[in-house]
């Protein structure tokens, strides 16, 4: 089996469901020929081109918004916050559109759009660059929130999350874009909203995600 960090884990899933899927589309700030701030875009603009993979301006409130847009009318949308912090500058298109318009619309209105963003701090990113804000989601009925603690889990689960035709928060952690684990080879999903089993015990239950995961384990260990 491969290894992989989680980086590349991220842009092949990415990669592979823009293949299958040409309603797939990129928008973010310094997503093409930047490749992201934090890599995970890189080269994706010279495979699919601009129109597949847009750069936007400095503002969420509007490339959110479009991506609302072009969810309701087929399109199937990714739209990357550079920080995930930067949420509450959209935080109406998110929480008010995006997250409700199926339902009111009584599902009449399809909504199959993804949020790509990360979290955390540990990196000196700055007070307004290392917050934690996957709780508002969970708190806001209409979303699919998920956190991969690992490569592997990072590919299938983002390849899932693009086949889901609900609105999907798919929230890294800054600090688990340079780790590494094994990536089973061809197609690889991950269903959404099952809990995985990473180490069988006798004595104790311990629930985590994110990067917390990879410390429940050693202490498991310990």
């Amino acid at each position: 089996m491969r290894e992989l960090t989680y980086t590349q884990a991220l842009r092949e899933a990415l990669t592979e469901e823009m293949e299958r899927d040409p309603n797939i589309i990129l928008l973010g700030e310094d997503i093409g020929n930047y490749g992201g701030v934090f890599r995970v875009t890189e080269g994706l603009i010279h495979k699919f081109g601009d129109k597949r993979v847009k750069d936007t301006p400095i503002s969420e409130a509007g490339f959110v918004g479009l991506s609302v847009g072009m969810a309701m009318t087929g399109k199937r949308p990714v739209a990357e916050l550079m920080f995930m912090d930067f949420a509450l500058v959209c935080a109406d298109q998110i929480w008010n559109q995006a997250a409700k318009l199926r339902s009111m619309s009584g599902g009449r209105v399809q909504m199959p759009l993804m949020i790509r963003s990360q979290q955390g701090g540990g990196r000196g990113n700055g007070a307004q660059h290392s917050q934690s804000f996957e709780t508002f989601f969970t708190h806001i009925p209409g979303f699919k929130v998920v956190l991969p603690s690992t490569p592997a889990d990072a590919k299938g689960l983002l390849k899932s999350a693009l086949r889901d035709p609900n609105p999907v928060m798919f929230i890294e952690h800054k600090l688990l874009y340079n780790t590494k684990g094994e990536v089973p080879d061809g197609e690889h999903l991950v269903p959404l909203g099952k809990a995985d089993v990473k180490r069988e015990g006798t004595d104790l239950t311990i629930v985590s995600y994110s990067r917390q995961l990879l410390f429940a384990l050693e202490a498991a260990e310990t």
